[in-house]
């Protein structure tokens, strides 16, 4: 067995020579079939859920981790497992999954339309100002990259006013400051759709399936 460091210095164990990159980390997107698309109310939430553990499992592989069957806690945030944190997203097209040895977090959404009413709620009006990209695509990448840092801390989205935008940096990462802390994000661009990763020291290898 060989054990080896990342950047954040946690172990992880090999039982073959052949090492993936220690500080990478594998954000895993899969597909919803068109026949569960068509599942409503608990059946969905049920299948969804589930269905975003297959893509966890994946991105712990992709890692060499072992999780097991992850619990959370009585708030709902996800519980790590031996040193190691993972996150799940679900959305009625796509299920996410995401594991890393330090905090982590991971959000998926749809890039539509949205009421001017909500613009307000989700940035002010100098994280606006950052960048002259399309405004419902920049409403996507704000929500879910402090969605991202929000999952990664736990704290939900009362916290959301408390998570700015400090810099979009190019169109696939920007940084966000919150609790004093810088944090990177890096989005996924896919089929009308944006995933987005508090990506922390590591570099990222994204897989859809």
């Amino acid at each position: 067995m060989f054990i080896a460091f990342t950047a954040y210095g946690c172990v992880l164990n090999f039982r073959h020579s052949k090492r993936s990159q220690l500080n990478t980390i594998y954000p895993v997107i899969l597909p919803v079939s068109e026949e569960n698309m068509t599942l409503t109310g608990r059946d969905r939430v049920l299948y969804l859920s589930k269905y975003a553990r297959n893509a966890l499992e994946l991105s712990a592989k992709k890692s060499f981790i072992y999780l097991g069957n992850p619990l959370k806690d009585e708030k709902g945030v996800p519980m790590p497992v031996d040193g190691n944190y993972w996150s799940v997203s679900h959305k009625p097209k796509y299920v996410g999954g995401v594991t890393a040895c330090s905090r982590i977090g991971i959000d998926i959404e749809e890039i539509r339309d949205c009421r001017e009413a909500l613009f307000k709620k989700i940035a002010n009006q100098r994280e606006w100002e950052l960048t002259d990209t399309d405004k419902n695509t920049l409403f996507f990448r704000y929500w879910t990259s402090k969605e991202a840092v929000l999952k990664a801390v736990g704290t939900g989205l009362k916290d959301m006013s408390r998570c700015k935008i400090l810099k979009v940096i190019d169109e696939n990462n920007l940084m966000i400051d919150y609790m004093d802390k810088t944090w990177p994000v890096e989005h996924l661009f896919f089929n009308g759709h944006i995933a987005s990763v508090n990506k922390g020291l590591y570099d990222i290898n994204w897989s859809v399936g």
